[in-house]
């Protein structure tokens, strides 16, 4: 009498979710596809359909495309902090740990553009309804205030408002991080390292006490 062939299992195409933490394997999906794609391609349905899991399942986690995207830049914040945290500490904090933040943060930009796009990108406006999302982002620019006042107390930066001299900051290295990730330095300075650290020495020179 003639075997049957056993069955083949069947086999998810890569990318496919298998089991374990579905709304982890949601954002590095949808990290992938804003990667690729942009922000505009992404929808839950086509996360689901790359990991292979019903819109039911889907809902249970999030309940649009806004409230993903919000996970994302909450994610995205919380890294960042950690980044400029470590650079700041590991370099001795002072004048060497704040230029360490500014090349940390371009340095996350680069590595991270995905993250980046949808932190600081035109989906922040709905992001910021997502109080967990206003609440990691305010704790990342905390980490530039707080970093600013503590040289204001040693007398290495100048006594102006840190909120605003922390904006100042904030918009060179955020320019800085744009051209990279938008590949506008290509060829010249492709990672941004030598602007980097060149516009630090000039942030340095323009927010010192003695200036």
């Amino acid at each position: 009498m003639a075997r049957t062939p056993a069955k083949r299992p069947h086999r998810k195409r890569p990318g496919q979710y298998h089991h374990g933490d579905l709304q982890r394997a949601m954002l590095e999906q949808a990290l992938r596809t804003i990667q690729t794609d942009g922000v505009e391609t992404l929808t839950l349905r086509a996360v689901g359909e790359q990991l292979g899991v019903s819109r039911t399942a889907l809902y249970r986690h999030f309940s649009d495309k806004q409230a993903l995207l919000a996970a994302v830049g909450r994610e995205g914040f919380r890294r960042l902090r950690i980044a400029l945290t470590a650079a700041w500490d590991e370099h001795g904090r002072g004048r060497p740990g704040f230029e360490a933040m500014g090349v940390a943060y371009v340095r996350f930009a680069a590595a991270h553009p995905a993250y980046y796009r949808v932190m600081f990108g035109r989906f922040v406006e709905s992001c910021s309804k997502d109080a967990a999302f206003v609440e990691e982002a305010g704790a990342a620019f905390r980490v530039l205030v707080d970093s600013i006042v503590e040289q204001q107390r040693a007398g290495l930066v100048r006594p102006d408002d840190p909120s605003i001299l922390a904006r100042f900051v904030w918009s060179v290295v955020h320019g800085m991080a744009m051209l990279i990730i938008d590949g506008q330095l290509r060829g010249v300075d492709t990672g941004g390292d030598a602007l980097t650290h060149y516009a630090a020495g000039r942030v340095r020179d323009a927010i010192r006490a003695d200036a």
